[in-house]
């Protein structure tokens, strides 16, 4: 199945899954969309994630994160940058999202990395996704 836009697939996935509260969510296995969930993991976004070799394509399955009282961690992940229009910010233009709520997932020369991560190792590039 072709999927023309894949980060949007993710985003749209996790964001469905949260809605009904679902406990896992399976996305189409793809590098990028790997490191991206990485992020989410370092972050505190999700609980955790494992990939499920399955033929013709692997799954990454992602286990969401709730609250004690039931409420996902993550509220919304937005799509930032598209494959018609894409966002790059230089380290200067790199702002906390949320005042520090939420995380920017950027792709940059040295990996995908969250915004605060970007303001660490002092490198720009282009934004993926929002996520609060």
């Amino acid at each position: 199945m072709f999927i023309p836009d894949p980060i949007a697939d993710l985003c749209t996935r996790i964001r469905n899954a949260k809605m009904r509260n679902y406990p896992q969510v399976s996305i189409p296995h793809s590098k990028i969309k790997e490191r991206i969930v990485e992020v989410l993991e370092k972050e505190g976004f999700i609980e955790s994630w494992k990939i499920e070799k399955i033929e013709p394509q692997d799954k990454i399955v992602v286990s969401l994160k709730y609250s004690e009282a039931g409420t996902s961690v993550i509220r919304m992940i937005k799509r930032i940058s598209k494959p018609g229009c894409r966002v790059h910010v230089g380290i200067s233009d790199i702002k906390p999202v949320l005042g520090g709520q939420g995380i920017a997932v950027v792709t940059t020369s040295k990996g995908v990395l969250s915004d605060r991560e970007c303001r660490e190792q002092n490198t720009g590039g282009e934004v993926l996704c929002h996520v609060w």
